[in-house]
């Protein structure tokens, strides 16, 4: 977290251009939250109702002296803008208000590096940042070439150091990319490795902040971070998850989604988000208890149709009902609601869960040579044992099977 001399968190004022496209107070209450997330507690928020942006500043001039009055007011340190700004727009507010500025890319890319524990999150998460500062460099580049202007060369030194950075930045994108390549032809391995044993599994997506991680919590006793904040968890967790009628399926959280999510980081994170667009089943988890529940579920759904999800089968978990007084009407046989904090309804979760995934598993009444015992072993894996009875003439069994190894236990079906 970026701090000031005497270690105090950087103060913000947060600006913004409500240009119609959507609703501002409902960005910017996003935003300060975000802001807290990372560690700078917002002081005052101004907005400016444009048409459009302002090409060198964004927000009109006469507004901008508002904000750096409002710095100096606030004794505020920084200024955090709700879009994401050109690199001109960024010097040009920088040079008004005299203290860095931020947007709202930038803000979610830092909170993503704070959050990024694993390998393969930290590798994705700088990849975003490498691309996002790439075109960001003619700045210091156009200061650095006039410090270097008079020398009688064709380029300064400036443009010089400006071509190395851009280069040196390039190659690094070049490496990150090539190390994402391999992790997801390994990822892509497992989920092959997954299908070819009949390993069903259902991706956990949904806004940030929404219970995902309580619930994979509850469901798994995974230990992973649930925080009442801002992408509180960023890697994605993969927990085995036994469902009431025997069956075995591979529950795996993904990284929470928000408004206007970054490309950058839905491009970088496009492998990890692979895991919803290949699951066999798509757990939405809702929270019930924002007032802008049915604005996070759009922009869920959203960004499941642009990562190619779209076509997955979807269960709804009305989460934190336990926090209204009435459940929404929008249930119906695809919703569930729930309290991942209490425990309620998630046996009716489970239960749904296990109807929708019913077509990979049947009932059968086995009786099993000792010499082929072996095969009792295969259904455990993915499925279950219901009975076991050695007999003289073999092992008598009832098993759930997975439809994946029907065809070798069909000969000693009774």
């Amino acid at each position: 977290m970026e701090q000031i001399l005497d270690n105090r968190p950087l103060r913000a004022v947060l600006a913004a251009a409500d240009l119609g496209g959507y609703d501002i107070e409902r960005s910017l209450g996003e935003l300060e939250e975000l802001c807290r997330t990372a560690g700078h507690p917002p002081v005052a928020r101004i907005i400016q109702r444009r048409q459009s942006p302002d090409p060198a500043t964004f927000i009109g001039k006469g507004i901008l002296v508002d904000v750096a009055r409002l710095i100096e007011s606030e004794e505020a340190d920084i200024v955090i803008f709700d879009h994401e700004l050109s690199p001109s727009q960024t010097r040009n507010i920088e040079a008004a208000c005299n203290c860095p500025v931020l947007d709202r890319t930038l803000l979610i890319l830092n909170i993503f590096a704070m959050r990024a524990t694993s390998a393969e999150g930290s590798i994705q998460v700088e990849l975003a940042r490498q691309r996002y500062m790439l075109p960001r460099l003619m700045g210091k580049g156009v200061q650095l070439s006039r410090q270097g202007s008079g020398t009688g060369t064709h380029r300064g030194p400036g443009e010089t150091k400006l071509e190395s950075d851009r280069r040196h930045i390039r190659r690094r994108i070049a490496a990150l990319e090539e190390e994402l390549r391999e992790l997801s032809k390994r990822r892509d391995l497992r989920r092959k490795r997954r299908k070819k044993e009949g390993m069903a599994t259902v991706a956990i997506v949904g806004y940030t902040n929404t219970g995902k991680s309580t619930l994979l919590n509850h469901l798994t006793g995974a230990g992973v971070l649930a925080e009442d904040m801002l992408f509180a968890t960023l890697d994605p967790t993969a927990r085995g998850l036994l469902l009431p009628d025997g069956s075995t399926v591979l529950l795996i959280d993904t990284v929470g989604f928000i408004s206007r999510l970054p490309t950058l980081l839905i491009e970088a994170f496009k492998a990890t988000l692979e895991d919803a667009s290949d699951a066999d089943l798509i757990l939405n988890i809702c929270d019930v208890s924002s007032p802008d529940f049915e604005a996070q579920m759009a922009v869920t759904e959203s960004i499941l149709t642009d990562i190619g999800a779209a076509t997955v089968p979807i269960i709804t978990a009305l989460n934190k009902c336990d926090l209204v007084s009435e459940v929404p009407h929008t249930i119906n046989n695809n919703c569930v609601a729930i309290s991942a904090k209490t425990g309620f309804g998630v046996p009716k979760l489970l239960e749904a869960i296990a109807q929708q995934l019913s077509g990979n598993h049947c009932k059968m009444k086995l009786l099993l040579p000792y010499d082929k015992a072996g095969l009792l072993g295969q259904v455990r894996e993915q499925g279950r044992v219901l009975s076991e009875d050695y007999t003289p003439e073999g092992i008598q069994s009832e098993a759930l099977v997975h439809r994946s190894i029907w065809h070798l236990l069909s000969p000693f079906q009774i």
